[in-house]
């Protein structure tokens, strides 16, 4: 991991203090410190890759606390890695900040240890940069050869399956905003789904078994879930009233307003996956024997398109739209 392009020696030594050495397992031979890192993988899997970019008031506000976006940058990577059934092994990362401040830094590694520790998972280098504020973690998993799960494998009849309520984060963004007051009681529950998303890695390596489909909620529901649709050739139905909800948001928005951050709010970074009729039993029942909570919201339907079904049986095509960087 290279130093600022203006550091200075204590500049250097800052970096090195408090992103050398942050997490190790049997995968990295050499981390942190050379010009390259030098990793392995066992006989019989194969690597999985993914990366994202955050920026300053673009993903997250530039005043929240250094540890939580810490935090979020390397959750939302493993999150991704969570989705295809792979364990997290290794990740890079890449900080622009506009000065060195050490208090900063080391609240910022506080929020990033914390999480590897969590899964084991080894920083193994990166870069510094001098500029706005802009982290980019490039994270890996391994997966049994031919065992990841993938965006394009969703079959007419299964059941579509997320792993908890949405519409949270996007609620914590309103409140921050100010647009919107909450019961004090859900505050910090409310805003760790925003700052604090948790990785469903569990989950996700549950899944491999049972599941012909799986993608991370991260532009919202109906954006995310239209990705699994299109790569399939499939359509689906999402019994909109069997949405899950948490105890915040029914206590602070109407109905319609919860079924409509629970669609398209974004932010969640919990999986959506499809399971075949025949494993929804024994997957159900591993998931519990886990102290895993899944939710059934849909069905994968043969007639394209995403439909939202009410309990009466009225169904309304779902607009197509989500969060978007470039809107």
């Amino acid at each position: 991991m290279s130093s600022p392009t203006s550091s200075s020696r204590s500049e250097f030594d800052l970096i090195k203090r408090y992103f050398t050495g942050l997490g190790n397992n049997q995968f990295v031979k050499l981390g942190v410190g050379d010009d390259a890192a030098i990793t392995s993988i066992p006989a019989g899997y194969e690597l999985v890759t993914t990366v994202d970019t955050l920026v300053a008031d673009v993903h997250f506000f530039a005043d929240t606390a250094p540890e939580l976006i810490g935090y979020k940058s390397l959750a939302v990577n493993l999150s991704d890695l969570a989705a295809m059934s792979a364990t997290p092994v290794w990740f890079t990362l890449s900080l622009a900040v506009p000065e060195i401040d050490e208090s900063w830094l080391q609240a910022f590694s506080r929020g990033l240890t914390d999480l590897a520790l969590q899964y084991s998972v080894a920083l193994v280098g990166g870069d510094t940069v001098r500029g706005p504020l802009t982290i980019t973690i490039q994270a890996c998993g391994i997966v049994e050869q031919g065992k990841a799960l993938l965006r394009d494998g969703a079959k007419v009849g299964d059941g579509i399956y997320i792993t908890g309520p949405l519409g949270d984060a996007r609620l914590a963004l309103e409140l921050l905003k100010g647009d919107r007051t909450i019961d004090k009681t859900y505050l910090t529950a409310c805003c760790d789904k925003l700052h604090k998303p948790v990785a469903r890695i569990k989950e996700g390596l549950l899944l491999k078994e049972f599941a012909n489909a799986a993608i991370d909620i991260s532009d919202g529901l109906v954006a995310d879930l239209s990705h699994v649709l299109q790569r399939s050739d499939v359509g689906a139905r999402i019994f909109l009233d069997d949405l899950p909800v948490s105890d915040a948001m029914r206590k602070s928005v109407s109905e319609s307003e919860s079924q409509n951050r629970s669609l398209y709010g974004g932010d969640d970074y919990e999986l959506c996956f499809t399971v075949p009729t025949d494993k929804q039993d024994a997957m159900l029942s591993k998931m519990k024997a886990n102290d895993c909570v899944v939710y059934r919201i849909g069905t994968i339907a043969r007639e394209k398109g995403l439909f939202g079904v009410h309990t009466d049986g009225d169904a309304s095509l779902l607009e197509q739209r989500g969060y978007d960087h470039f809107s």
